[in-house]
C-alpha cells in the first residue's frame, strides 16, 4: 500500500449534509486518515494521508458544520473513484479563529527628501471574516535599511500612514512589515520587501523641535525655524483615525488663527480638542516655496491637563464639621473625575489626618465642641497612566458648635450644682442655728414666772414657733398696807433672796385682766405658800 500525501483548498458551503448516501463497492476504497488544517487569514487549507495504492482518476469530498470562525468546525472528508466512493473519515473538530495565522500586510511607499510615509492595509482581503473585529487592534512593526549595505538600521512600531523621519536625500531605503495581535499573542508574516529613494533636498525646510504647553485654557505649541522672512500653519489629526482600516491623510485639520501666521508659535482654545489623542504639524512658506509638513507632534490632552487649586469652605454642625470643595472662579471644567485630598487639623496641634474623597462635600464628625479646626486640600487626577495634581488650597479653620453631650453635661452640672446649693444652705442654716444657741441663747424669765407658762415650746430654743408667744403676769391691786405690813416684810426678805438668784427679769408686767378684781393680801400669801420655787 503506498502513502500519498496529498492536498486540497477547502470551499466552506454552508448547510452541506452531513449524510451521503455510499456507493456501490465502497469497501474497495479506504477513507482518508491525519487530516490537518492550514488557515492563513481568510484562506483554508485541508491535508490528509490517503491509503489508495493508485490516485488515478480518486477525488475527495468534505463536508463541514459551522456557525462563524470563532465555534468549532466539525469537518469529513471521503475518497471518490468513479462509482465508488469510501466511508467518511473520522470527524475532524478545529476553531478556525485558533488555528488561523495572520499574512502579510500590503505596504505603499510614498518618499520626501528626508522622510518616508508608509501606507499599510491589514492582512487579508476587504471583505476578510477573520479579522473583521480585529482591524483596529493591529499593531504593525517596521524593519528597514539602506540599500546598499543590506544592515537592518532600524526596526520601529509604525500605524499606517506614519512618517520615518531623519532619512539622508537621494537614498535608497528598503523596508518589511508585518502585523500583530498582541491581544491573541499572533505574530504576522513580514511583508514583501519595498524599496524607495529619497528626493532631492527641499530648499525650504520643514519647521523643527516642536514643543507642547499648556495653561488653564490654551495650548501653546511652539517650533524652531532659521528662515526669516516665512509664514506658518498649524493643522491637527485625530489620534484614532491612524488605526482604522484605509487611509485617512485627508482629515487633517486646520487650527483656526494658527494659519499664514508669522510668529514661530500658536496658541489656541483648549476646549477645541476634546479628551482623547491628536497629532499636530506645521508647514513653512515663503512666496511660492513650501517645505513639507514639519514631524508629527503627538498630543495626549491628559498629559496637558492644569489643575488649579480647589476652593474649600466649612460649616459647623454642632461638633462636626461640613466641608465643601468647589472649583476655583472662572476655571475651565475639567473632563476628567476628580480626586480629593484633605489635610485636617487641630489649630492647637500640629498632629495632621490626611484622607482622599471623591465627592466635593463631606462632613467630619466626632470633633471636640467649641475647637478651632483646620483644612486645607488639592485636587488629583489619576487615569490613563496620567497623574496630576493641583497646588494646595488656602488654609481654611473654623470653631466647632456645643454638641448635644455638651449640652447634656452643662445642664447636668447646673442641676447638681443647683442640688449642692441647695444642701449647703441647708447645712449652713442648721450650722448658724447651733452657733446662736450655743453663744447667743435666747432670754428666759425667771423662774417662779416660767412656772405658769402654758406655751410648752418655748422652753425647746431649737424650735422655731409660728406665732409670738405672750408672756402672762399677776399684778396685785388695792392692798391694805397696815394689814400685811409684816407679811410684806417677809416678802420682802425673799424676794431680795429671789433678785441675788435670778436678776433675768425686768420687772415690768401688765395686767391679765383690768376688770377682774384685786386679790387680798390672804389670797398673796397662800400663793407665795403653795409656790416651792418661792419657798426654797
Amino acid at each position: 500500500m503506498l502513502a500519498l500525501l496529498s492536498a486540497t483548498t477547502l470551499a466552506l458551503v454552508a448547510g452541506a449534509p452531513w449524510v451521503l448516501p455510499a456507493a456501490a463497492g465502497e469497501k474497495n476504497l479506504q477513507p482518508p486518515e491525519n487530516i490537518e488544517v492550514y488557515i492563513t487569514d481568510d484562506n483554508f487549507t485541508l491535508k490528509w494521508n490517503s491509503r489508495i495504492e493508485t490516485v488515478e482518476n480518486v477525488t475527495f469530498s468534505a463536508v463541514y458544520q459551522t456557525s462563524d470562525v470563532y465555534e468549532e468546525v466539525k469537518l469529513r472528508i471521503r475518497a471518490e473513484k468513479g462509482n465508488d466512493s469510501s466511508s467518511w473519515s473520522e470527524v475532524y473538530s478545529f476553531i478556525p479563529f485558533e488555528e488561523a495565522q495572520i499574512g502579510p500586510p500590503k505596504v505603499h511607499l510614498e518618499a520626501e527628501d528626508k522622510a518616508i510615509t508608509i501606507h499599510i492595509s491589514p492582512p487579508g482581503t476587504v471583505d476578510n471574516v477573520m479579522w473583521s473585529l480585529d482591524v483596529s487592534a493591529f499593531t504593525y512593526s517596521l524593519v528597514m535599511w539602506k540599500n546598499s549595505s543590506n544592515v537592518e538600521e532600524r526596526i520601529e512600531t509604525v500605524h499606517p500612514g506614519d512618517k520615518i523621519y531623519k532619512l539622508s536625500p537621494e537614498t535608497t531605503y528598503c523596508l518589511k512589515v508585518r502585523a500583530k495581535l498582541l491581544l491573541y499573542n499572533k505574530n504576522g508574516s513580514y511583508s514583501p520587501v519595498c524599496c524607495i529613494n529619497t528626493t532631492a533636498e527641499n530648499k525650504l525646510p520643514p519647521p523643527e523641535n516642536l514643543e507642547i504647553s499648556a495653561d488653564n485654557e490654551n495650548y501653546i505649541l511652539k517650533w524652531d525655524y532659521a528662515y526669516v522672512n516665512a509664514t506658518f500653519q498649524v493643522q491637527w489629526f485625530h489620534g484614532f483615525l491612524k488605526i482604522i482600516r484605509g487611509t485617512n491623510l485627508h482629515k487633517w485639520q486646520q487650527i483656526p488663527n494658527c494659519e499664514h501666521i508669522k510668529t514661530t508659535y500658536c496658541i489656541f482654545p483648549r476646549k477645541r480638542l476634546s479628551k482623547g489623542i491628536y497629532y499636530l504639524r506645521v508647514q513653512a512658506s515663503n512666496g511660492n516655496s513650501t517645505s513639507f509638513w514639519s514631524e508629527e507632534k503627538k498630543l495626549n490632552t491628559g498629559i496637558y491637563i492644569v489643575i488649579p487649586p480647589p476652593v474649600i469652605s466649612m460649616k459647623s454642625i454642632n461638633d462636626s464639621l461640613r466641608v465643601y470643595v468647589s472649583a476655583a472662579e472662572g476655571s475651565v471644567k475639567q473632563p476628567y473625575p476628580l480626586i480629593y485630598e484633605i489635610i485636617f487639623w487641630e489649630n492647637s496641634s500640629n498632629v495632621e489626618r490626611k484622607f482622599l474623597k471623591e465627592k466635593n462635600d463631606f462632613t467630619i464628625d466626632n470633633l471636640q465642641p467649641l475647637t478651632v479646626y483646620c483644612v486645607k486640600g488639592r485636587a488629583h487626577f489619576v487615569g490613563e497612566q496620567l497623574n496630576k495634581s493641583s497646588i494646595f488650597s488656602n488654609t481654611v479653620c473654623e470653631k466647632t458648635k456645643p454638641g448635644n453631650s455638651y449640652k447634656i453635661w452643662v445642664i447636668a452640672g447646673i442641676c447638681i450644682a443647683g442640688v449642692f446649693i441647695l444642701f449647703t444652705m441647708y447645712v449652713m442654716k442648721t450650722l448658724l442655728r447651733c452657733f446662736n444657741y450655743v453663744f447667743f441663747p435666747s432670754l428666759k424669765p425667771p423662774c417662779n414666772i416660767d412656772k405658769y407658762l402654758s406655751e410648752q415650746p418655748l422652753k425647746n430654743l431649737l424650735l422655731l414657733t409660728s406665732e409670738e408667744q405672750i408672756e402672762r403676769c399677776f399684778i396685785i391691786e388695792n392692798t391694805n398696807t397696815n394689814t400685811i405690813m409684816k407679811e410684806t416684810n417677809q416678802i420682802d426678805e425673799d424676794h431680795k433672796k429671789y433678785n441675788s438668784q435670778t436678776s433675768q427679769d425686768s420687772g415690768n408686767y401688765s395686767n391679765e385682766d383690768e376688770n377682774s378684781g384685786s386679790k387680798t393680801s390672804e389670797e398673796l400669801l397662800q400663793l407665795e405658800t403653795e409656790s416651792p420655787e418661792m419657798n426654797s
